[in-house]
């Protein structure tokens, strides 16, 4: 049995309790789809976008709504639209989803559709088709007081560490997007989570702030 001195015990809690205040909570974003009021009324005639389940950012929310997703390979069924409605429509899926859909899909930032690949988008009523598809880049939600809590800047690229059982990883490259009523999480996609092994309780921890070193 280790003896540790006062000192030493007081150094393990203090650490401790630095890296708690420097976790974030993990969400993994699966496939979805944001649609535009414009979108919406032409796949859905008739039909106002219902609620099936919130989400944990302030006013958004999962519909009972779905699509299919079609690509040059494939098609997805069933994919989740998510609300509220937008000023774009804009598709956000994984590397793999790309690939199997045959989408060429550019890694952007929500509300970035530069270059966004070509997907087809089909309901019961109709189709439509639009450079909408990313992947989505990962990303911190923060507002102003998590900003500041951190000593950070919203331009500032984040270092992160995901600690997960057997697979602890590393993700340089994080984005922060700010927004005033945003809850702290990270979004990360499905590859990055299963790459990671990352489950319902997954902690990032914030190790390192690239543009300040």
């Amino acid at each position: 049995m280790n003896n540790f001195t006062k000192n030493e015990i007081k150094k393990i809690v203090s650490d401790l309790m630095k890296e708690m205040r420097n976790e974030i909570p993990v969400g993994v974003s699966n496939r979805h789809i944001h649609l535009s009021q414009e979108d919406f009324e032409l796949l859905f005639p008739g039909e106002t976008l219902e609620p099936l389940k919130m989400l944990k950012q302030p006013g958004e929310f999962a519909a009972k709504q779905t699509l299919t997703l079609i690509g040059k390979k494939g098609k997805q069924e069933k994919v989740r639209i998510l609300g509220p409605l937008r000023k774009r429509t804009q598709v956000e899926i994984s590397k793999t989803d790309a690939r199997v859909l045959g989408i060429d899909a550019p890694i952007r930032l929500s509300g970035n559709l530069v270059d966004a690949g070509m997907v087809t988008l089909k309901s019961d009523n109709n189709e439509v088709s639009l450079r909408a598809a990313i992947v989505a880049k990962r990303h911190i939600h923060m507002n102003p007081n998590d900003l500041e809590r951190f000593n950070l800047k919203e331009d500032d690229v984040l270092t992160v560490k995901l600690k997960t059982p057997e697979r602890e990883t590393i993700y340089k490259d994080v984005s922060i997007r700010l927004g005033e009523k945003f809850i702290l999480e990270m979004h990360i996609d499905t590859d990055e989570a299963n790459a990671a092994n990352v489950t319902n309780s997954t902690k990032a921890l914030l190790i390192r702030d690239e543009k300040m070193e």
